[in-house]
């Protein structure tokens, strides 16, 4: 036991060096063990004497010696612990533990999980904490943390006070852009060394963080300091209130951000867990080419590299030649059938361990013969037999029924079918079963055999017969029972054919990815191998073997099934079923056969089972066994249960020369196995490897880190008659060096001869020609691929290290599963996860492997203890094997897909994984640990001037990318002339009352399509003019005065409107309160009502007790209310006179609105404005009098309130008024009223259309039975602030198809704060489209999403990888021209190039409106001027990323079409890694990547990039979005996510346009507003 002591003590050497990474671990119990240190140089002079250096090998039958008798002191530790075994040695399970011992303590933040996500309810508080293992220190500090941490809404003052004045005093954090979002905000500076010296530890702190490589990280959640002031209204703009939060106490930096202590220190935690990166720094360089390269992974210039000769081929001992040795298997058990009857073949246990049925020879060889005439004569199809020689039969039998199998087998030989054992299907969703279904297509079986009582179980239909699992072919079953089959006549007999080439049976494999492949086996290989077996392992007639695998493949059948029949054993046959109840059986009937029970057949796994349940057996001997077969003694852990097993039955006459482990595999069948002592074989070996030199593919002896080693078993010698070599795992299949780890290749006449109907892997796997260095192959023989990872050691005996299907090659490295999966269940034996029940795979992300260990928790586990437990499993992966875990899952008990004998199905895990099917409980990403080749991150150039070229209209070679809509003045027409002298927008509905009084204006229509309200031109002047007269009479009101609307959408809004212009008022629309809702939305209608400076408030009698209200009083003062004045009944008066304003500059009203990022701006719209608006609308989309148009749009800002309240005044057409709340209740109401009133022009925003194409997606029928036809619609145009939401748009036309509307007849606006109208796309259909001014339809294009990033567009092919695709935003509005210009250098740029979009026209903007009158931001804004090149026009920034392309299409002029692609707002990109990104393209493959995420928004918090997304499912699929969503975005968008947050539909705000307000998400995430269901921090 030496081996213990020596891990027990150095592990607590290794941890010194994972200090290096630093993670932060909550509560971490920190167990530290003292030895004394010459124990390690003991051990060490003992394992290196006498031994060659390059590969250091212990002979087993010395140390055996050296094992301490069960008696000594040494021993007593282990076997009081032996309940507590792992499949791994002792060894191992210190080195982790001494490895987590070093790690210094640092917080981690935990997630944070709603408990109805619990899937298992904790059981701390019934069960004391168990410190019994731990010291006392270790006890104190676990019970601190749990009582901490039991609330976790409490507040970590200190973290807190802290982390608030790091903000306020930190400019590189985003508290430059929550400085402009809120009144009176200015920059804050550092008063005092305190918080100068905070600011330094968070600039510090960014500056190393992983997340960013620069060496001073950008801000990135907004602009910097610098061009705030430029970018945004500081003073007039307020940051609008979230819709849908309550307002809590939160705390606020001195900027006015809130944030929560809980969810900031987290934030906090996890900036600290990565403030030291793993990862080396980066070389600074500029990448200024379309192609990001991926950080290339140069190999370490001091890895190990392999320095031995090349190694020769390897020669097994020649077949011996046997005297009376059967011509094939089946003359074997002809012979045997007839010769000895009597002699038992295979005795069947039932689950008490009782003997049910011993099958002799003679009855194996009767039933075989009866079900084989059976099959051929009695099975038929219209008169032809079912089945000819050579077709494959399906042999479906469950593990405790060996006998039925054994017949069935023989049976389908002697009738020359071939038989395809598989496992029983158990449910329609068996994990694998559809991959094995494939295989069964494949092969053309037709016929299963199966047992009477397994076909009884098998799920069935409703006609009785059994069900057709999915992916499998129609199969019939027959029951191979006795009454089934038919006797054959005496003349019949079997065709006894010597052993051909022809197949004999397939194997099924399943590999890496999950496919199953069926590996064919012929007579010759069959009688071949059964005759290398027999050589080997010396088998003798009439020996009895203990069989405990899996009869139907590999080792089970090799030995139990073929060999066993060739030379006359007994098998005695342990099924599954009983091992879980009884591990201790097969040694029992070892012990009762002790005089001839020669040869068991066992896995690691059975030797473990049995050290578990050995204390309560005292009489049992081992004695008798010549031969220990260890089947996956490949694996190099079964060393540990081998020497466990020793240990403890060497006391029981176990000889530890008898342990002999053996290798194979599918395709090759048996490569080794240690050989029985008797043979006069060299003594067995040990190796004691570096794992880092393995990970590098070469063989050292550990001699820096004596903890990560593997020692690894010899697995004996080569198979008599085979020759082998070892080959390079990748490439060209050249041999390996001496000391160099490859894929063990096996040339024999006993290896499988291919994949059934797959040509080509078999040529790769079945003929692989190995060469030397030269390039000259070594033998003209064909060799197979044995997928086994090893070397050829001292005395020719084969070491395995790993098996290619667990291969995990990461950053160049590889890495073994199983080594992974040891290392793991290492770290707390038997407390949080069941042994054997944890999967370790690698998924590919971002061109690399990474790894991925999901286990299964036991449900007494508690969220901190298993949160805790992860951590420690990171620490000791990363210690143990220099390696980062990406993801590790905790899953419920019992729920990973099961293998057929009870292991975890790997394939099936991933693919649930990948998937988001896994459900676990427990979740913890470590992306910025793995992910270590990211794009090299975009250094901007500084200083950068107008260096481009002008030369006439070119810049930089191209033409300059501007545009404009036609002119104006020669689009006059009969209409407009009349129109024209009137300058302000009451003279023209003063004109159309007397000229046209009684044509209708407007139609208002409610929730039921009933007309609520209407009014023609005199009705609408009227009521104009009695608010007029009270705001004079009862308000008092003097001209210029501020009037704040409070009305719901409806004909009294734009009355009182009017009313305010004749008397000379400012009219400001405010959307009124929700009654339902008033602690979120009155805030905001009084923060209008302040900053617009209204002296009055319109509103309706209802509305007006709703603000003077007792709730009301709750939320804002009400006191502080200015004037109130209702409209309801207003006294039949007539104005003596319209006010006139001395100037058409003179300002109109006010349009206040919340943008996306969640400023409230008010800007200013002058008389002119106003005017050269509607007339631009009227031209472009060809309003005349006798037009109806349906509006369904919010009426209080932008477009929505000019077509609402303007454009019918105006043009005097007649607008159908549909308020988008009615939708809500009747989603039907705006496409009912535009079949109704054959509509052909109508407005909508993106969230009608959403509403629409979700709530009657599915109704399209039903609303053809209503006589719904949108036939009529020639324009339906989305008004829009944003990109064009393509997908929805086409979604919305693809639906609505079948009810007549036009693929071509949706398009899409835009305007902004600057300018409400500069694209409008009024398309034309039939006839009308050859008359008058019509544009092209819009055109769509495909962006490089990478180039975008560098703000460069790049056109690509529709489907390209990366590819965006784009659509015009409009046509031009008449009157307006567009440019693009350089966000930085402000110089014009030239075609397809990104810029910011300015433009110039009459109806732009006049301004802010400012309180004090921020006279630099409103020239910046609004009247701006080219650097240089045309520096005279004075231009208006709309702060939208966008470019001009010159199409090939012509508008009605005859010139070419100049389309405006808009991208996205400048403030709203996120800055990372110096390139620029567009948060709807993230939000956009998050979508994507599964089926329950409804929506999703991200924002950027302290340089971490936050992704929230809707829920729409159950909540057990919220743990799975996490990787799901970290994957998407490093895979297409190369970032990192910090932090996940789930979260349940309809929590993510957006405003009436249908926008997303991600700053108040992400102040609603910060305040703790959210109630997630779940929050991850990603490591």
């Amino acid at each position: 036991m030496p081996f213990l002591h020596f891990f027990n003590t150095a592990v607590s050497l290794l941890m010194g060096k994972m200090s290096s990474m630093e993670i932060e671990v909550m509560h971490l119990s920190v167990r530290k063990k003292k030895k004394k240190k010459p124990e390690i140089i003991i051990f060490w002079s003992v394992l290196c004497t006498g031994v060659d250096p390059s590969l250091q090998i212990e002979h087993r039958i010395q140390t055996s010696s050296q094992v301490a008798p069960p008696g000594s002191k040494q021993n007593k530790p282990r076997v009081a612990n032996s309940r507590d075994e792992r499949f791994r040695s002792d060894l191992h399970t210190e080195a982790v533990q001494a490895a987590l011992a070093k790690y210094t303590e640092r917080k981690m933040p935990m997630p944070s999980k709603r408990r109805s996500v619990l899937v298992q309810s904790s059981v701390e508080a019934c069960t004391p904490p168990d410190t019994s293992s731990a010291s006392e220190d270790e006890g104190s500090l676990r019970r601190q943390g749990r009582i901490a941490s039991s609330s976790p809404y409490q507040a970590h003052p200190s973290v807190e006070h802290w982390f608030n004045r790091v903000i306020q005093g930190s400019s590189t954090s985003s508290s430059a852009s929550s400085t402009s979002s809120h009144p009176g905000g200015r920059p804050h500076h550092a008063t005092n060394a305190t918080s100068a010296s905070a600011a330094t530890v968070l600039a510090d702190l960014m500056a190393q963080t992983q997340l960013d490589n620069h060496s001073a990280p950008p801000d990135v959640t907004g602009l910097s300091e610098r061009s705030v002031h430029a970018e945004r209204p500081q003073v007039a703009s307020m940051r609008g209130l979230p819709r849908r939060y309550t307002h809590t106490s939160v705390m606020e930096t001195a900027d006015g951000v809130p944030v929560n202590s809980r969810v900031s220190s987290k934030i906090q935690q996890l900036l600290n867990t990565l403030k030291r990166p793993k990862r080396p720094p980066l070389r600074e360089f500029f990448v200024d080419d379309f192609e990001e390269l991926l950080d290339v992974q140069h190999p370490d210039p001091n890895q190990p590299k392999p320095e031995g000769g090349e190694m020769r081929p390897l020669n097994g001992e020649p077949l011996g030649v046997v005297t009376n040795w059967p011509p094939s298997l089946l003359a074997s058990l002809q012979r045997w059938g007839t010769t000895q009857p009597k002699s038992p073949c295979l005795t069947a246990l039932d689950n008490a361990g009782k003997p049910v049925y011993t099958l002799t020879y003679g009855k194996l060889w009767t039933r075989s013969q009866k079900l084989s005439y059976t099959l051929l004569n009695k099975l038929s199809t219209r008169n032809e037999p079912l089945l000819r020689p050579g077709d494959r039969v399906a042999l479906v039998f469950p593990n405790n029924d060996p006998v039925m199998f054994m017949v069935a087998f023989y049976g389908c030989l002697l009738a020359e079918l071939v038989p395809v054992p598989i496992e029983v299907p158990l449910t329609r969703k068996d994990a694998g079963s559809q991959q094995v279904g494939f295989l069964l297509g494949s092969c053309g079986v037709t016929l299963a055999l199966t047992t009477d009582a397994c076909q009884k179980g098998l799920p069935k239909a409703q006609t009785g017969e059994v069900v057709t699992f999915k992916g499998w072919p129609r199969l019939l079953w027959f029951v191979t029972d006795g009454k089934h089959v038919a006797k054959p006549p005496r003349d019949w007999h079997p065709p006894i054919r010597d052993a051909s080439n022809e197949i004999a049976y397939i194997e099924y494999k399943t590999s890496k990815e999950g496919s199953t492949m069926g590996i064919t086996v012929s007579h010759s290989a069959m009688l071949a191998h059964c005759h290398a077996l027999t050589q080997a392992c010396g088998y003798t007639e009439g020996e009895i073997i203990t069989n405990v695998l899996d009869f139907k493949r590999d080792a089970g059948l090799w030995h139990g099934v073929l060999t066993s029949v060739m030379n006359r054993m007994h098998v005695i046959s342990i099924p599954y079923s009983l091992m879980k109840v009884n591990p201790l059986s097969w040694i029992q009937k070892v012990h009762t056969y002790k005089g001839k029970s020669r040869v068991a057949v066992v896995k690691s796994r059975d030797m473990h089972w049995s050290l578990l349940a050995q204390r309560d057996q005292r009489d049992i001997s081992l004695s008798s066994l010549r031969m220990l077969i260890v089947a996956d003694g490949a694996n190099p852990w079964s060393i540990s249960s081998c020497d466990a097993f020793l240990n403890v039955f060497q006391a029981r006459g176990l000889r530890p020369e008898v342990i002999c482990p053996c290798a194979s595999s599918s395709e090759a069948m048996t490569v080794a196995i240690r050989r029985p002592p008797e043979m006069g074989v060299p003594p067995p070996g040990k190796a004691v490897l570096s794992m880092s030199g393995l990970s590098y593919g070469v063989i050292r002896v550990d001699t820096e880190e004596k903890l990560s080693v593997l020692t690894v078993q010899d697995v004996g010698q080569v198979m008599p008659g085979a020759l082998v070599c070892v080959i390079r795992v990748e490439g060209t299949p050249y041999l390996c060096r001496m000391d160099e780890v490859g894929e063990i290749c096996m040339s024999s006449s006993s290896t499988g001869i291919s994949y059934f109907g797959l040509p080509g892997m078999t040529k790769n796997v079945f003929e692989t020609i190995p060469v030397t260095s030269s390039g000259a192959p070594i033998s003209d023989r064909p060799f197979t691929r044995t997928s086994l990872l090893g070397f050829i050691g001292p005395d020719n005996l084969v070491f395995v290290v790993g098996k290619m299907d667990g291969l995990m090659v990461v950053s160049g490295r590889r890495h073994n599963a199983d080594d992974v999966v040891a290392t793991a269940l290492a770290v707390e034996p038997m407390k949080f996860v069941y042994r054997g029940r944890i999967a370790v795979f690698s998924v590919s992300v971002l061109h690399d492997e990474r790894i991925v260990v999901v286990a299964e928790q036991r449900p007494d586990g508690s969220e901190e203890d298993s949160f805790q437990w992860m951590s420690r499993v990171l620490q000791a992966i990363d210690s143990i094997h220099q390696v980062g875990v990406y993801c590790l899952a905790l899953v419920p008990a019992n729920t990973l897909p099961k293998a057929p004998l009870g292991g975890i199905h790997i394939s099936e895990t991933k693919q649930r994984f990948l998937e988001g099917a896994l459900h676990p409980c427990n979740v913890l990403m470590c992306p910025h640990t793995c992910v270590t080749n990211l794009p090299k991150p975009r250094q901007k150039q500084p200083e950068v001037g107008p260096a481009s070229m002008i030369v006439g209209n070119l810049v930089a070679g191209k033409r300059i990318a501007q545009a404009c809509g036609r002119d104006v003045s020669q689009l006059e027409d009969n209409d407009q002339v009349k129109i024209n002298p009137f300058l302000y927008m009451q003279d023209v509905l003063q004109w159309r009352a007397q000229a046209t009084p009684d044509h209708p204006l407007f139609l208002l229509l409610n929730a039921k399509g009933t007309v609520a309200n209407t009014a023609s031109c005199v009705q609408l002047h009227k009521r104009a003019e009695r608010v007029a007269i009270a705001l004079m009479e009862r308000g008092r009101l003097n001209a210029g005065d501020h009037v704040a609307l409070v009305y719901p959408p409806g004909i009294d809004l734009i009355a009182t409107f009017y009313g305010c212009l004749y008397a000379g008022c400012v009219p400001v629309t405010v959307r009124p309160p929700h009654p339902q809702n008033l602690t979120t939305t009155l805030p905001t209608v009084k923060m209008i009502v302040e900053v617009s400076k209204s002296v009055c408030i319109l509103t309706t009698q209802a509305i007006m007790k709703l603000l003077k209200s007792k709730e009301a009083a709750a939320a804002v003062d009400i006191k502080t209310w200015p004037l109130i004045l209702d409209t309801d009944d207003l006294p039949r008066k007539r104005i003596p006179q319209i006010y006139k304003p001395p100037t058409p500059e003179m300002l109109a009203y006010l349009d206040f609105s919340v943008s996306t990022t969640g400023i409230l701006a008010g800007v200013k719209m002058s008389h002119a404005a106003t005017s050269a608006l509607c007339r631009s609308i009227k031209l472009q989309c060809e309003l005349y009098p006798s037009r109806q148009i349906a509006i369904c749009l919010d009426p209080y800002c932008g477009l929505g309130f000019a077509l609402w309240c303007l454009c019918s005044v105006y043009s005097g057409h007649q607008s159908i008024l549909v308020p988008p709340l009615e939708l809500e209740t009747n989603p039907s109401l705006w496409l009912s009223a535009v079949s109704q009133y054959k509509v052909r022009v109508t407005f909508c925003s993106y969230s009608v259309m959403e509403m629409c194409t979700k709530g009657l997606g599915s109704q399209t029928e039903a609303l053809r039975l209503r006589n719904v036809n949108l036939s009529c619609v020639r324009t339906c145009m989305v008004v829009a602030e944003e990109r064009p939401r393509i997908t929805l748009t086409q979604s919305f036309s693809k639906i609505f198809k079948d009810l007549g509307l036009s693929s071509r007849a949706v398009s899409t606006t835009f305007g902004c704060r600057v300018n409400v109208a500069i694209c409008l796309q009024p398309n034309r259909l039939g006839k009308l489209a050859e008359q008058g001014t019509h544009g092209p339809d819009p055109t769509t294009v495909y962006l490089d999403m990478r180039a975008l990033r560098h703000d460069r567009v790049r056109l690509v092919e529709r489907g390209s990888p990366h590819s965006l695709p784009l659509m015009e935003s409009g046509k031009i509005l008449p009157g307006v021209k567009v440019i693009i210009a350089n966000t930085e250098t402000k110089g014009p740029l030239g075609d397809s190039h990104l810029g910011e979009i300015w433009v110039s026209s009459p109806h732009n903007a006049t301004g802010y409106y400012t309180v004090y009158g921020e006279e630099a931001l409103h020239a910046d804004h609004f009247s701006t001027r080219l650097s240089f090149g045309d520096t005279q026009t004075v231009w208006a920034r709309t702060g939208y990323l966008g470019f001009l392309r010159r199409t090939e299409l012509t508008d009605a002029s005859g010139e070419r079409h100049d389309a405006l692609y808009v991208v996205g707002s400048l403030d709203e990109t996120l800055e990372l890694r110096g390139m620029r990104y567009h948060p709807i393209d993230i939000e956009t493959s998050v979508i994507r990547s599964h089926k329950s995420i409804a929506e999703c928004a991200v924002f950027t918090w302290t340089n971490l990039l936050v992704v929230v997304v809707e829920l729409e499912g159950s909540e057990q699929e919220a743990l799975d979005l996490v990787a799901l969503v970290t994957n998407v975005v490093l895979e297409e968008h190369y970032l990192i996510v910090g932090v996940v947050v789930v979260v349940d539909p309809g929590v993510i705000p957006i405003n009436s346009r249908g926008e997303k307000q991600r700053m108040h998400l992400r102040d609603g995430f910060l305040a703790d507003q959210l109630d997630p269901i779940y929050v991850a921090y990603n490591m």
